[in-house]
């Protein structure tokens, strides 16, 4: 089933959570030792991200930073098939611009159709961390709207290879990250807005919005999507605050806010510990109020760690 077939039969807002692979040298048990404490609020999807290489740097004898080792979380296709299998659940993998060329992407979109996996998100990558530029395969896509065009043109049934004749057509569902914050990259909401636009004029058919602190945030976007004409679906996400450092953390990385009360409380956590109960409990009444307006669904983001999303699914559905 698509996500856009979730959301029309629900009778109330979903429960959806995102995953990472796990690194190298760890097992898909991690992966399933996440899941399956959150079985019991009946998950319409599981999302699994993709991560282009992360170059790590270090300082060379001339002070200038090199690149020092290739890092990637692999298995994003066999673990998006592994899920749905084990648990017959929909999974969203992500797909991504960065490090793929056309023919790459076409590879993994052939695999994913070959193995029932039916809906897709769609994002361009992270920039790189160092230079805070994002730089595509010279034979690949440079925008998220590209990416879109390309799986669409895939489900028309054309292929890369022009001379493949009565190609089958795929039949993807397409997903795609939205800011209510705007992107870190965005000169004004007013651009990042257009932009977003362009890719659900593209052929994306619902939205997943970035982590955000302030429900106010969320339904302010809402309402500006649906003045500039983007009428699908928008399902908020949600990440809670699990360690202090998030504090400052976050609105780094991005781009969001921490509401006056929000920091208030944090500034007096004594440890870890009792940042991570603030941020169940924060999310908890974030999760309430969004489920009373009656989103579409609620997106959480797990990295990995599923005790808090329990906690915080257990008060709400």
């Amino acid at each position: 089933m698509t996500i856009t077939e979730h959301i029309s039969n629900a009778q109330s807002t979903l429960f959806s959570f995102e995953l990472l692979p796990p690194l190298k040298g760890e097992n898909l048990q991690t992966i399933f030792n996440a899941i399956d404490p959150l079985l019991e609020f009946a998950p319409a999807y599981i999302n699994v991200t993709y991560h282009r290489e992360e170059v790590v740097y270090h300082k060379g004898k001339s002070g200038a930073f090199l690149p020092k080792v290739l890092r990637r979380r692999p298995g994003t296709v066999g673990i998006a098939a592994a899920i749905q299998h084990r648990y017959n659940i929909d999974v969203v993998p992500h797909v991504i611009c960065g490090g793929f060329s056309k023919e790459d992407t076409e590879d993994a979109l052939i695999d994913f159709d070959f193995l029932g996996i039916n809906n897709l998100l769609a994002v361009r990558g992270d920039a790189d961390k160092i230079t805070g530029r994002f730089e595509p395969n010279p034979a690949g896509h440079p925008h998220a709207v590209d990416l879109i065009k390309q799986i669409v043109r895939m489900n028309n049934g054309h292929y890369n290879d022009e001379n493949i004749e009565s190609a089958t057509p795929t039949k993807f569902c397409i997903g795609v990250a939205g800011y209510p914050e705007k992107h870190t990259e965005a000169p004004n909401m007013a651009n990042d807005l257009m932009y977003l636009k362009a890719k659900v004029d593209a052929g994306a058919e619902y939205i997943v919005t970035q982590l955000f602190f302030d429900n106010k945030k969320y339904f302010s976007f809402v309402e500006s999507c649906r003045k500039v004409g983007i009428t699908v679906p928008i399902i908020p996400g949600l990440k809670p605050i699990s360690v202090k450092e998030h504090m400052s953390l976050l609105p780094r990385v991005f781009n969001v806010d921490l509401p006056e009360d929000l920091v208030r409380e944090l500034v007096i956590c004594n440890d870890n510990k009792s940042a991570r109960e603030l941020g169940i409990e924060w999310t908890i009444q974030q999760a309430k109020e969004l489920k009373q307006a009656g989103v579409p669904s609620i997106h959480f983001y797990t990295m990995g760690k599923s005790d808090n999303i329990a906690r915080i699914a257990r008060a709400v559905y």
